[in-house]
């Protein structure tokens, strides 16, 4: 299994290498050997001086040999020096919360669908009855023509909108992140704009109030920023 790399069209990859190797040494097991397979490492937010780095993992090993699949989020905060040099200042795993004893229809069909690729503390916000059902009827009706890499939804992202005391809508069940379009990274520079900017689209047109992207979009319901030049962020008001 290859280790997480940032590719051409990461800003601040250093920031994400730190981030990754915080996030392997911390699920890493002392008992027993695990491989820490890193999905994706998005921003959470980036400033000029401080940073959150959301890092979707899944991790294997085996117990009573039997391979044990599982995993976590891990929003990883990190500051820089007045020397310039970035270093990790805490960690906080997913908690996702119990799972609920009966899902919606929704639910069901998006963790059962093979066109929607859900991390680990993901589908565990599904099955917790968690996620707002239009977020679930968008994902339902985007895997229709797309297939998509969430990376985030309710859990293991930072409450607030990074370096604002605004709620995000990610803890309340609102909104999700796709890192990955049809198999093509969002981050890379050599994933289609045309595929990106349709993807956009269809998830406005879908009810999400508030679209971030890589690119800027007429219309009041998107947005761009270096914090989402690597992800699509969709939120939605109820």
């Amino acid at each position: 299994m290859q280790s997480w790399v940032p590719g051409p069209g990461e800003i601040q990859p250093q920031v994400k290498r730190l981030a990754v190797a915080a996030v392997v040494k911390l699920l890493q097991p002392t008992e027993t050997p695990a491989v820490i397979e890193v999905i994706d490492a998005q921003y959470g937010g980036i400033l000029s001086d401080s940073a959150s780095v959301l890092v979707p993992c899944r991790v294997y090993s085996i117990r009573q040999n039997r391979l044990i699949s599982g995993g976590t989020t891990v929003d990883v905060r990190l500051s820089k020096s007045s020397q310039g040099t970035w270093r990790v200042t805490a960690t906080h795993p997913a908690q996702p919360g119990a799972p609920v004893a009966s899902l919606s229809a929704a639910a069901r069909q998006v963790l059962a669908s093979e066109q929607i690729l859900l991390p680990p503390a993901s589908a565990a916000d599904i099955r917790s009855g968690q996620v707002h059902n239009n977020v679930l009827t968008t994902m339902l009706e985007l895997a229709k023509t797309y297939r998509i890499g969430v990376s985030v939804i309710r859990s293991g992202h930072p409450t607030n909108v990074f370096g604002t005391d605004r709620p995000s809508d990610h803890p309340r069940g609102r909104a999700f992140d796709t890192w990955q379009i049809d198999g093509h990274p969002v981050v890379s520079p050599s994933t289609s704009r045309a595929l990106i900017t349709s993807y956009m689209r269809a998830t406005e047109s879908l009810g999400s109030y508030n679209v971030g992207g890589p690119y800027q979009l007429s219309g009041t319901a998107y947005f761009s920023d270096q914090t989402h030049h690597d992800h699509i962020h969709a939120g939605f008001r109820t």
